[in-house]
């Protein structure tokens, strides 16, 4: 890809690594029109890389680089275009927490390195490019392709990562991203934690459900003594009526019985007993 200004003025390595800062080289520091000219060159890839990948909007620019904590890599061809340079293509990364199924359908909580982004310029594709790239990533990061994750990896991506690298069989997931075998094998449990499975309201304990109903109905009105002379704290007979069933509302319930004062239900005294401190009131008397 081909600029109007000098590439190699903004990019001294044949790799830049570039992150939030936006500097290509020592020089672009200091010149903010160099500055300008970078963000030109990454604003440029992330819409070829969108409109090669049919999204409707690009996910690479330099303004989402400046405030999120990616990585871009960027590969330059510093001979071409008479010695002014081309940009071969770049490769995205960056850390996300994911949650993820193994093959057995247990949820798991990593925060592996993603490739978020991969473009090769196409008049330059098939030339060993895209390769490069990937494994001064690779060489870079200490990492072995296995241990990453794929976000929406493209019909392309996966055949290159099928040729080189041998990643055929991935792990179905419910999300965008894509992840291989030996992913969850190869990781150490400091980095894979279980989580665990949200339970059902009737599986509570200790409470039972005429309990939680109680403590529900409590809930509802302010504490005593600012509770309403009818309210379910002051008279609590609706409550344990024996016509109430399970589900249904206290306030439908038969008010025939003689109300009960709180230190006359040990149910209600249980109740309170088993709650945090800032519902404890057991111990008030109320006379």
């Amino acid at each position: 890809m081909e600029f109007p200004f000098d590439i190699n003025q903004l990019f001294s390595e044949r790799v830049s690594i570039l992150d939030q800062s936006l500097l290509g080289s020592r020089k672009s520091a200091s010149r903010p029109d160099l500055q300008a000219h970078i963000a030109t060159v990454i604003d440029e890839l992330g819409r070829a890389s969108a409109k090669a990948q049919q999204l409707t909007a690009p996910i690479t620019s330099a303004s989402k680089l400046q405030t999120q904590r990616h990585q871009l890599y960027l590969l330059k061809d510093g001979e071409s275009n008479g010695g002014r340079g081309v940009v071969v293509g770049f490769l995205k990364v960056g850390y996300k927490k994911l949650f993820l199924l193994d093959r057995q359908g247990a949820h798991i909580e990593a925060e592996p390195l993603c490739v978020l982004d991969f473009y090769i310029s196409e008049n330059v594709q098939r030339h060993g490019y895209g390769l490069e790239l990937f494994d001064f990533m690779l060489q870079h990061k200490s990492l072995e392709p296995t241990l990453m994750a794929y976000d929406r990896p493209s019909p392309k991506l996966l055949s290159f990562l099928a040729k080189h690298h041998c990643l055929t069989q991935s792990v179905p997931q419910v999300n965008n991203f894509v992840v291989f075998e030996g992913f969850f094998q190869n990781r150490s449990a400091a980095q894979l934690r279980k989580v665990p499975l949200r339970k059902l309201d009737g599986d509570i304990k200790p409470y039972s459900v005429m309990e939680r109903e109680a403590v529900r109905q409590e809930q509802r009105v302010p504490p005593w003594p600012f509770a309403p002379p009818h309210s379910p704290q002051r008279s609590v007979s609706s409550q344990y009526s024996p016509s109430l069933s399970v589900g249904s509302s206290p306030s439908r319930a038969s008010t025939r019985a003689a109300p009960l004062s709180a230190h006359q239900s040990p149910l209600l005294e249980r109740c309170r007993a088993r709650r945090t401190s800032s519902l404890n009131r057991s111990e008030l008397g109320f006379h």
